[in-house]
């Protein structure tokens, strides 16, 4: 298994387009309390379905807080802003299926490398999300 851990995040590969020959990525995400998803952002070429497995993780999805919590799922359409955030003093985990799958582990990769020493750069984060087809939420 592929695990790939930056800031509080941590996220176990369980398929990948690279194994699936682009159908899906299929990956577990643990979020430490407090953590979050550093750039709300929308996918370009794919829908994001998540199943909350323990813990409660909020998404914000085009404007709206979404609290997800075990046995639930939310379904993210491509080309809608969304972010997430685990705002409870508990770790939060849930299933996360791209399709079709269009990531794999190596956009993490990419983001943990440039995360590692801290802040990342802005302008190197979202040049990374650019060539991967996710697109940084424009800021007000």
């Amino acid at each position: 298994m592929d695990v790939i851990k930056f800031g509080g995040l941590e996220l176990t590969f369980l398929q990948s387009k690279e194994g699936t020959g682009g159908s899906l990525d299929l990956f577990e995400m643990v979020l430490q309390p407090n953590a979050r998803m550093p750039v709300p952002h929308y996918h370009e070429s794919w829908e994001e379905t998540v199943y909350g497995l323990s813990g409660i993780t909020t998404f914000t999805v085009a404007g709206t807080a979404i609290d997800l919590a075990p046995g639930q799922s939310l379904f993210i359409k491509r080309g809608v802003v969304h972010g997430f955030k685990n705002n409870s003093d508990a770790p939060a985990k849930c299933l996360c299926i791209l399709t079709p799958g269009a990531l794999g582990p190596a956009y993490f990769r990419e983001i943990a490398a440039l995360a590692a020493g801290g802040s990342p750069d802005p302008a190197q984060m979202k040049a990374t999300m650019l060539r991967y087809g996710l697109v940084p939420a424009p800021t007000a």
